[in-house]
This record gives structure tokens, C-alpha cells and sequence, in this order.
């Protein structure tokens, strides 16, 4: 393939531009905050499983605690009704007051296991309350801080894009002209290599870093500057210069 010798040039032109947009491209995929917010959506993700689970424990253990706050007091309106009725004289017959006093016993019995168990139920409750406002508590500080890191990953964004829409029309400007066939062996090798063009500097090939050997310059030297020249080792076009060493 031949090519003006300002064409290939432009290749070095081009590559430079390709270089700064890949660099532009990694530090927006590298950046410290995509990490971050991914953690810590995952770990706010976990987090709101648990505090599902533990809302299901405060909410059946405020049911448990209901129904023992209400057996309690239907035991004690049994006992005040019990009471009321001996208090008024309305059981005459000591068979019957032996026998309320016996039940009013035993519910003064049924009122203490009661209420011990909804103790315990208390307790219960506000153990598992206190686990629910910490996790609670945990979701929103992870809120706010994936919005931190959100508007600060926007924000970088913003700057990176602007320089990377800069860039590519820079680019784009120093692709136009070039031949066509020298445009699509660049774009080819800068697909499969990452690098399509590099400049011949000092007898070494600025792709692989391999240095020529003397046959090799020899052979280069006597090609016309228009015929496009290869590195033997990476196959990336070499662009000769003033600073070639041929």
C-alpha cells in the first residue's frame, strides 16, 4: 500500500487522539465511585432482606403481645366481676363462697403466669424493635451515602464526557482526509492491536518496542516514502520520520 508520506503522518496524529479517548474511556469505567456504589447497593439490598425479616418478628410479636395484653384482661375483669359480686353480698350460700373464693384464687394464679408471660413478650418485642430501628437506621445511612456517591460519579461524568466529546471531534477532524484504504488498515490494526500506527523512532518500533535490525533498516531505507511500512514483529504500521534513524 502506498500513501503521501503527510498521511502517514497523520496516522501519528490519530493514534495519539485514539490513546487520550481510551485513556478518557477507562478512567469513566475506573472510577473509585462504580465500585463503591455497587457495594454498597448490594449490601443495602441484603440489608432491606433483614429488615423485612425483622419487621415480620416486630409485627407478629406486637400480635402476640396484643392478644396477651387482652387474655390478661379478661382474666381481671372475671376477678373484679368475681370480687364485686362477694363485696355486694350476691352469694349467700358458703359451698358457693367457698368455691368463688377458690376461683378467685385461681385466677389471681392465671393473672400472674399471664403476666409474667407478657413480660417476656415485652421484652421480646423491644429486643426485636431495637433490631429494627438499627436496621432502619443502617438503610438510610446507606442511602444517603450511595446519593453522595451517585452525584459524585455524575459529576465526574460530566467533566469526562465533555472532555471525551472534545476529543472525539478532534479526532474526527484528523480522520477526515485520510485516504480511505490507509484509514481501514489503521482502524483494523487499532481494533485488533489497540494500536494501529506508531511512529519508527531511533530504529525501534514505538508498538512492540522491538528494534530493528540492520537488514531491516536497510531494507526500509530503500523503500519509497510513500509505500506504508509494517513492524515485521507486531504488523502495526510504522510512520517514518526525521527521527526514524534511517
Amino acid at each position: 500500500m502506498r500513501a503521501d508520506p503527510a498521511d502517514q503522518l497523520r496516522l501519528l496524529d490519530l493514534q495519539a487522539l485514539d490513546a487520550r479517548l481510551a485513556q478518557l474511556q477507562h478512567q469513566r469505567r475506573s472510577l473509585p465511585e462504580l465500585a463503591l456504589i455497587t457495594e454498597i447497593t448490594a449490601t443495602h439490598t441484603e440489608t432491606l432482606t433483614h429488615l423485612r425479616d425483622q419487621q415480620v418478628v416486630v409485627d407478629d410479636l406486637s400480635a402476640t403481645q396484643a392478644k396477651a395484653d387482652a387474655d390478661v384482661e379478661q382474666v381481671k375483669a372475671r376477678r373484679t366481676r368475681d370480687r364485686d359480686r362477694m363485696d355486694k353480698g350476691l352469694i349467700s350460700n358458703p359451698k358457693d363462697l367457698e368455691r368463688m373464693q377458690h376461683e378467685l384464687e385461681s385466677l389471681e394464679r392465671r393473672i400472674g403466669v399471664l403476666e409474667d408471660e407478657e413480660l417476656e413478650i415485652m421484652e421480646q418485642l423491644e429486643i426485636a424493635q431495637t433490631g429494627l430501628d438499627t436496621l432502619r437506621e443502617e438503610v438510610a445511612g446507606m442511602e444517603a451515602r450511595r446519593a453522595e456517591l451517585v452525584e459524585s460519579r455524575d459529576g465526574r461524568f460530566a467533566v469526562l464526557d465533555a472532555e471525551l466529546a472534545e476529543v472525539q471531534a478532534d479526532r474526527d477532524r484528523a480522520a477526515t482526509g485520510v485516504p480511505a484504504d490507509l484509514l481501514a488498515l489503521y482502524e483494523k490494526l487499532k481494533e485488533a492491536k489497540g494500536v494501529g500506527a506508531s511512529e519508527l523512532r531511533a530504529r525501534q518500533c514505538g508498538g512492540c518496542r522491538l528494534t530493528l535490525d540492520a537488514a531491516e533498516v536497510s531494507r526500509i531505507r530503500a523503500l519509497p516514502p510513500e509505500e506504508v511500512v509494517r513492524c515485521e514483529e507486531c504488523q502495526r504500521i510504522l510512520v517514518r520520520t526525521a527521527e526514524s534513524g534511517l
